[in-house]
């Protein structure tokens, strides 16, 4: 039988199954030690198991820091096993604070809060993150709001992280350091909202420039100065009046605090020039200024500052018309140009070109009156007549019927051709309607004084082409235009217009497109001009021959209509011409 003295195996055997289930239950868990020496670089730390264990100095560090531990300091290691090959205890301080860490990092990410960390390292797609031991994946575009070129001043650096997401399983960390720079912009940028105010003058910094304006940094907050509001003279990109740098003074124009969003403005800090437009630009003035932009319905033009008039494509030339405002200024020229109409309220300023120059067709009244003989060259012909180019760029007409004596019109037009130079008589000048009408035939003196050929029925004007007032003429149609048509009285004689509602006493015949070139027609002279030519009315003449034709034939009383009426009047005035 054993004594107390000498055990016996089944003891021994009791005291080995308690000795290793006591040395199993440290696997896999973090335990306290101490340090018992310091050898090179390596800590030999004893947790209480039978040998002691070695761990590299490296894992007491932080990323980029030196190792700061002594002989009888106490750590906490992770136990990855009791004993290895050589009897040594395996333990890992990286372990134990990667587990305490997790532990930690859980609860913060659970309650949404902030960690701190140490970028330490750069991978594939973005940096690594030390989270007091824990080891979490930075991606490049949550480093910062913008893109950064160069990480390098953030790294070893300890600061704040949000977590994104994490799996322990898999030991899976992603951080950010953008939301954390994002909530501290958001921040200020209330903070600093209210303290600004519309109207509100303050200095700011171009951080960058774009096509349609610059943003301006006011201390932690972006505001747009827009282009338009830079000056008011023309800028046609803001590169041309800023740099990126460069130190503003500003107003706040407008503040939506909903969306944070500030338009700023440096010409409200000047003069506006449109305030007293009206006074120093008065309608009819002549004024220099210089070609800033040129479109197709006209051209801007610089007065000054901040100050320009357009001056519309049908106010540029007296005698190019429908032509390209680039084919008549040209950019940066320098203009005299006449106010036209000035609207402080809409900021507009209407100009004249031409206005600034005489109008070449009163020049031209005054160096050729009535009776002057002129030379030009035949610039076009047409159906009716010759175009001829005169002095001052201005064009003269020669009416088919003014072209030669003793010629049909037909025959005289084609006697001429385009290019050729001819001498004319000015037989008429019309400066509000920039019209001249010429006469080839009227250089043959011997026949300018010749009476008009007698028309049908001895409708004819009398001698000297002298028209009296109801007299019944017969003229030749020479042009159908929308408001009437234009005729030739007799042979030779003068042109006439017949107006659409003198065409006909029926409405429903008072349309130019029922006559034709050429045709004969018969109507009443209602009046003459200033220069004798006569006023001419088809309409009349039909009123008033009703009128005799009814006086002479008897009434629509009697019985008769008024067509037999008509009828019998017309035969006996053809009898009456026969005979």
């Amino acid at each position: 039988m054993a004594t107390a003295a000498q055990p016996t195996r089944d003891d021994f055997a009791a005291m080995l199954e308690s000795s290793l289930g006591k040395n199993q239950s440290f696997e896999g868990r973090v335990v306290k030690g101490r340090v018992t020496a310091i050898e090179n670089d390596l800590a030999v730390i004893d947790v209480g198991l039978k040998s002691e264990g070695r761990v590299p100095l490296r894992e007491f560090a932080a990323p980029g820091m030196k190792a700061e531990i002594n002989v009888g300091d106490e750590v906490e290691v992770y136990v990855d096993r009791v004993e290895n090959s050589l009897g040594e205890a395996m333990l890992s301080r990286d372990r134990a604070r990667r587990e305490a860490a997790w532990d930690t990092l859980e609860t913060q990410y659970a309650a949404n809060e902030r960690v701190e960390g140490v970028i330490f390292g750069r991978v594939k797609g973005g940096f690594t993150v030390d989270l007091s031991g824990a080891v979490a994946f930075l991606p490049g575009s949550q480093v910062d709001i913008r893109p950064v070129r160069d990480v390098t001043p953030l790294m070893n650096l300890p600061q704040p992280f949000v977590i994104l997401k994490m799996d322990r399983k898999r030991g899976n960390i992603v951080v950010s350091r953008r939301s954390i720079l994002e909530e501290s912009r958001a921040e200020q940028r209330t903070g600093l909202i209210q303290s600004l105010a519309e109207g509100q003058i303050v200095d700011g910094t171009v951080k960058n420039i774009t096509d349609y304006g610059a943003f301006v940094d006011l201390g932690g907050i972006d505001g747009l100065l827009h282009v338009t509001d830079m000056s008011y003279k023309r800028v046609g990109h803001p590169s041309e009046v800023l740099n990126i740098g460069d130190v503003l003074r500003v107003q706040i124009v407008r503040i939506n605090r909903e969306t944070q969003r500030i338009s700023l403005g440096m010409k409200q800090l000047e003069a506006d020039p449109w305030t007293t437009a009206a006074e120093r630009y008065p309608v009819d003035s002549k004024h220099k200024g210089r070609v800033t932009n040129i479109t197709e319905y006209g051209a801007f033009v610089e007065l000054e500052a901040g100050i320009e008039g357009l001056v519309h494509v049908s106010e540029m030339s007296w005698v190019k018309k429908n032509v390209h405002p680039g084919k008549i200024v040209s950019t940066s020229q320098e203009v005299e140009v006449i106010v036209l109409e000035v609207d402080e309220e809409k900021r507009r300023i209407s100009l004249g070109l031409k206005q600034a120059q005489r109008n070449p067709w009163e020049v031209f009244a005054e160096q050729y009156p009535v009776g002057a003989i002129v030379e030009g060259e035949v610039k076009n012909t047409t159906e009716f007549g010759l175009f001829v180019g005169l002095d001052g760029d201005v064009d003269g007409m020669v009416h088919m019927s003014d072209i030669a004596w003793g010629l049909t019109g037909e025959q005289a037009l084609a006697a001429h051709h385009k290019g050729e130079r001819v001498r004319a008589v000015v037989l008429e000048i019309d400066v509000e309607k920039e019209r001249i009408s010429l006469g080839i035939k009227q250089l043959d003196e011997s026949k300018v004084t010749a009476p008009t050929a007698g028309a049908a029925g001895g409708a004819a004007g009398g001698a000297n082409g002298e028209y009296r007032k109801n007299q019944i003429v017969t003229a030749t149609v020479i042009e159908a235009r929308d408001g009437g048509i234009e005729v030739q009285v007799g042979e030779d004689g003068p042109l006439a217009f017949i107006k659409r509602g003198d065409l006909s006493r029926d409405r429903d015949e008072q349309r130019a497109e029922r006559f034709q070139v050429g045709q004969k027609v018969d109507a009443m002279v209602i009046g003459l001009e200033k220069n004798k030519k006569p006023m001419l009315s088809i309409k009349a003449m039909q009123i008033t021959e009703e009128k005799q034709a009814v006086a002479q034939y008897g009434s629509s009383d009697s019985g008769a209509s008024l067509g037999d009426i008509l009828g019998a009047a017309l035969n006996r005035a053809r009898d009456a011409d026969k005979s």
